[in-house]
Order: C-alpha cells, then structure tokens, then sequence
C-alpha cells in the first residue's frame, strides 16, 4: 500500500536530522500548550491537548508524530510542567491519568497511519482520520483509571470518557479544518 504525502512532508520535502528535531519540539511544545488551556464546555472544562495531537498526527504522519508524544511523555517525566495543569514528574505516568498519557502516543500514530493510508485530505476524511484514534484513547484511559482507582468500570467509564465524548468530536472536527486550512495555503502558495 502506497503512502499518502502529510502536510508536514508536502511543506518540508527533504528531511534531516535537524529538521525531524525542530518538528519533535514543536509538537511537544503545542501539546503541552494545548495542556494548560481549559475551554468551558459542559458538562466539564475540556483542555486543547487532544486537539493539539489530533493535527500533530493529521500534520506528520504516524512515526514523526508518535516520536513526538515520546518526547512530550519524556519531558514531563523530566519535570517539565506540560502535563495538564502545568503538572509534571513520573508521578503523572503512574497516577489515574496515566492511561491517557500513554495512549496519546497510540493515538498520535494512529492519526498519523490514517493518515498516510488515505484519509491525508478533506475535511471528512481528516475529521475521520482524528475521530477514531480519539475515540480509542478512552480504552487506555478508562481501564487505567479503573485498575488504579476504587471506581468500578462503569464509573470509570462514567468519569473518564462520558463527559469527555462531545468534546472529542468538536476537537477531533477542529483539527481536520486546521489541517485542511493548512492544505489549501499551500496549495495557493505553489
């Protein structure tokens, strides 16, 4: 199966070593931007982090994107405040959240396989394409938050993803119009 251009390599067609690092950071750095801001939606505030690896994985493509949220998890064990709320420590990758933090990089790459198997441009396809992995970081997330907490499954399931459903569409819907934004300067541009 043939590999679909990402934006990331349509803007940047050579690559070097310098160039995957300055993307590496730049990613990083959005996610955990995206981590510290909270937007008022019901039933509970959601953060611009999920939206922030959403077009990370439509933008690079499945490995630079997964080697991104590596980079992003590797901060904030370092002590980096990127995690949500300016937190940081190896505390957070064993603590209630952990399963998301882990299953951000399953969903970067995700993104980014869907990517370079077909869903690379229009709205639908890269809302679809942002969607699924988005989706499936509940899985991760709520058994994580099952095993480590006194919640049974169901709450686990009531707490960590119910309130979060309406939000994952709306992000996951952002990202492919950014995205799409991005091809359409482009292709204006060449």
């Amino acid at each position: 199966m043939t590999r679909e251009t990402t934006l990331s390599q349509a803007l940047m067609p050579t690559s070097s070593l310098l160039k995957t690092l300055a993307l590496v950071a730049a990613g990083s750095g959005l996610v955990a931007l995206g981590a510290q801001v909270d937007v008022p939606m019901f039933p509970v505030p959601m953060s611009l982090q999920t939206l922030a690896i959403s077009a990370i994985g439509l933008t690079y493509g499945s490995r630079l994107a997964g080697l991104t949220m590596l980079a992003y998890l590797a901060e904030g064990a370092m002590g980096l405040p990127v995690f949500a709320g300016g937190g940081a420590g190896l505390a957070h990758l064993f603590g209630p959240t952990a399963g998301y933090l882990f299953g951000f990089m399953a969903m970067a790459w995700l993104t980014g396989l869907m990517v370079e198997r077909g869903f690379s441009q229009g709205i639908v396809k890269l809302s679809v394409a942002a969607l699924i992995p988005a989706t499936l970081l509940f899985v991760p997330g709520a058994l994580w938050l099952w095993a480590v907490t006194p919640l049974s499954l169901s709450g686990a399931f009531a707490a960590g993803v119910l309130p979060f459903l309406v939000g994952g569409v709306v992000k996951s819907v952002l990202a492919a119009v950014a995205v799409t934004g991005g091809w359409s300067l482009l292709r204006r541009r060449g």
